[in-house]
C-alpha cells in the first residue's frame, strides 16, 4: 500500500507547494505548481500520497493555530501591504515606522523557510499599554500563527512548532515559573536560524526516554515588559515600545467580531502570495548597509529582501540606525561598558598586565557616583568573569586579568 503523510505544508521534489486549509468543516491541500493552484483532497508526489492533517486536529478545532483559507487573487504586493497596514491601523497604534516594518514583517513569515535566519517582533510595554492587542491582531496575519498565551506548560508548544512549522505568537508574562521562562528562552536562542532543533528527551510506550528533535526556526512575535539579560538574545528583535502614546480615539476599545473575518481574508491573500513569490524569494545582497553593524545586517536582510519598494527599504533601515545608535548609547552606559572603557584605558596607560584591583579603583573613580553599592575588587571581578567572559587568574600574589596585553607593551 502506498504510504500517505498527514501534511501542513510541504515543497516538493517538482517545486510544488503545499498548504492545509480549511474549506467548511474539513481541511484539503491547497496546491501551487507550474499549472497554477488548485485544491486538492490529496496529491500524490515523490512517492507516496499527501492527505490533509484531519479538521479535527484539536489546536485547529480551538483556533490555537489560525490557517488561511484557499487561496485568495490580490492585485500588486504594495496594495497586499497597504491593506496590512489598513486592518493593523485601524486596531493598534503604532509609530508610522514601525507599521512599516510590522507590514514587512508579515510578508516575511509567509516565505521565511527561504531563508536561513530571521529577525523576531516585540511589543514592549507595562500592564495596559496595549502590546497583548498588538499579538492577536499582527498576529492574526501571521503565516500559521500558534497563540501560545495562556499556556500552563512549555511542552505543546514543542509539539504544535514542530507540526505547523508557523509563527510563535507568545506573552512572555504568562510563563511565571522560572523553569518555563528558561525553555521559552531556549526555543527563542535556537529559533532564528535554521538547523539548529532543540533536543529533548520523550516517554516511549516502553517508559524508557528516547532523544527527539523539536523543529523551533520560524517567525516569533513576543510581547513582554522589560528585556531579556542575553545581549545576544536582545539583538534578535525588531522592538516597538508600547504605551508611550495616548490610544488613538477612533481605536475600537473591544475587537469587534469582523476583526477576525478581515484577518481570514488577508490570510487567504497571504497564502497566495507565497505561492506566487515563494521561488523567486532570496538573499537580497545590495540589502547590506554598512552603516550598521553585522547582527542588524543578518537580522534586517531578510525583512527587506521581501520589499521591492526602495522608499519603504529605506524608511525601515532609517529605523533601524535609529534603533542601534541608541542601543549603543544604552551599552555604553552599562556597567559592561563602562567596565570596557575602563580596561581600554588602562592598557594605553601601562606597560604590566591589568589587576583586578586597579580596574576597581579606576571604575570607583570615573563611575562610583552612579552606583548605590561599593565597586569592591570581588564585584568587579564577578563582572569581568560573568558578564564581559574573561578569565582571571592569580599572579604573584594579585589576581589580573588574562588574554588582555597592553597597548605599550
Amino acid at each position: 500500500a502506498q504510504k500517505e503523510s498527514d501534511t501542513v505544508a510541504a515543497v516538493v521534489q517538482d517545486g510544488a507547494l503545499v498548504e492545509l486549509v480549511p474549506t467548511d468543516d474539513v481541511t484539503k491541500l491547497a496546491v501551487g505548481d507550474h499549472r497554477g493552484v488548485t485544491v486538492e483532497d490529496s496529491i500524490e508526489r515523490d512517492g507516496e500520497r499527501l492527505v490533509p492533517v484531519s479538521a479535527r486536529n484539536n489546536l485547529i478545532r480551538h483556533r490555537a493555530v489560525l490557517l488561511p483559507g484557499p487561496p485568495a487573487p490580490y492585485e500588486t504586493v504594495d496594495d497586499l501591504i497597504a491593506s496590512i497596514e489598513v486592518y493593523t491601523t485601524r486596531y493598534v497604534d503604532l509609530s508610522p515606522n514601525f507599521l512599516r516594518i510590522t507590514s514587512a514583517y508579515v510578508l516575511l513569515s509567509w516565505v521565511y523557510d527561504a531563508f536561513n535566519e530571521l529577525p523576531y517582533l516585540r511589543f514592549r510595554g507595562d500592564y495596559g499599554s496595549g502590546k497583548t492587542r498588538a499579538l492577536i491582531v499582527i498576529g492574526s496575519l501571521m503565516y500559521k500563527p500558534l497563540f501560545a498565551s495562556g499556556a500552563s506548560t512549555i511542552s505543546p508548544i514543542f509539539h504544535a512548532l514542530d507540526l505547523f512549522r508557523g509563527t510563535l505568537v507568545i506573552d512572555e508574562s504568562d510563563f511565571r515559573m522560572s523553569d518555563e521562562k528558561a525553555e521559552l528562552v531556549k526555543i527563542l536562542n535556537q529559533g532564528n536560524v535554521r538547523g539548529f532543533p532543540v533536543l529533548r528527551s520523550q516517554a516511549t510506550p516502553q517508559k524508557t526516554f528516547d532523544p527527539r528533535a523539536f523543529h523551533v526556526y520560524g517567525p516569533k512575535i513576543v510581547a513582554m515588559r522589560h528585556s531579556f539579560s542575553d545581549q545576544a538574545l536582545e539583538s534578535r528583535f525588531l522592538t516597538e515600545e508600547m504605551g508611550h502614546r495616548s490610544l488613538r480615539s477612533d481605536i475600537p476599545i473591544n475587537l469587534p467580531d469582523c476583526q477576525e473575518e478581515e484577518a481570514r481574508v488577508l490570510r487567504s491573500k497571504l497564502l497566495r502570495y507565497r505561492f506566487n513569490t515563494y521561488h523567486a524569494t532570496h538573499v537580497r545582497t545590495d540589502a547590506y548597509d554598512p552603516s550598521l553593524s553585522p547582527r542588524t545586517n543578518q537580522i534586517m536582510i531578510p525583512l527587506l529582501s521581501v520589499l521591492d519598494d526602495p522608499v519603504l527599504r529605506e524608511s525601515i533601515l532609517a529605523s533601524m540606525r535609529g534603533t542601534e545608535t541608541m542601543l549603543s548609547a544604552e551599552r555604553a552606559a552599562s556597567p559592561e561598558g563602562q567596565l570596557r572603557e575602563v580596561i581600554e584605558s588602562l592598557r594605553e596607560s601601562t606597560t604590566d598586565a591589568i589587576t583586578v584591583g586597579e580596574i576597581a579603583e579606576a571604575f570607583q573613580a570615573r563611575f562610583g557616583t552612579e552606583y548605590d553599592r561599593p565597586i569592591t575588587a570581588r564585584y568587579i571581578g564577578y563582572l569581568l568573569r560573568q558578564r564581559l567572559h574573561l578569565r582571571v587568574m592569580k599572579r604573584k600574589g594579585v589576581f589580573v586579568v588574562a588574554g588582555i596585553t597592553p597597548v605599550s607593551s
